[in-house]
């Protein structure tokens, strides 16, 4: 996996968010934030992450749309629970996944990280498939980006969210990726 200069993963499908905006010019991206997403709650495989991204929550389709039908957000990368990424932002626009955020200090995390949605939730363990292509993504962004930091959406916005939850394997990263350490050496 590779991103290409225009912040585009090579080899995935890309559906684009009009979620977005420009980055602040000169903020260096060095975080990733983790996040979990299912819709409707609990169900997996259907397009209703896609739907949020992209601003077409129909609420005949769920109860669920209806509150979300307003709701403007997106994320860089979409996980799928089958190791499937589609990427909705580049990496150098600003997606506007973290919200109301905070990191040692800087607000409006949406500034300087990318955001990866995880198929899943507080509820449910992860799948091999998804770490695997975690893995690769995130290689590629440490390759294309000064990453230092690889948080939960739990650590930047804690009053408010728990993803990627407790059964995400914070573990399973080296030193240079771990929840809340910074990496930069």
């Amino acid at each position: 996996m590779k991103i290409d200069a225009e912040g585009w993963l090579d080899g995935v499908r890309r559906i684009v968010s009009p979620n977005q905006d420009a980055r602040v010019e000169g903020m260096a991206i060095d975080m990733v934030v983790i996040h979990s997403i299912s819709l409707p709650p609990g169900e997996f495989g259907g397009d209703g992450p896609i739907r949020l991204f992209t601003n077409t929550c129909d609420p005949a389709v769920h109860a669920c749309f209806e509150e979300l039908q307003h709701v403007r957000v997106s994320a860089h990368f979409f996980v799928r629970r089958d190791g499937e990424i589609i990427q909705f932002v580049p990496c150098l626009a600003r997606a506007w996944h973290a919200g109301v955020s905070r990191w040692q200090g800087r607000e409006r995390c949406n500034d300087f990280s990318i955001g990866i949605e995880l198929e899943g939730g507080d509820a449910w363990p992860y799948e091999a498939a998804q770490y695997h292509a975690l893995d690769g993504l995130l290689a590629a962004l440490a390759e294309a980006y000064p990453i230092r930091h690889l948080l939960g959406h739990c650590h930047i916005a804690p009053e408010r969210k728990t993803d990627p939850g407790p059964y995400f394997n914070w573990e399973r990263y080296p030193a240079t990726f771990q929840a809340g350490r910074d990496v930069s050496g």
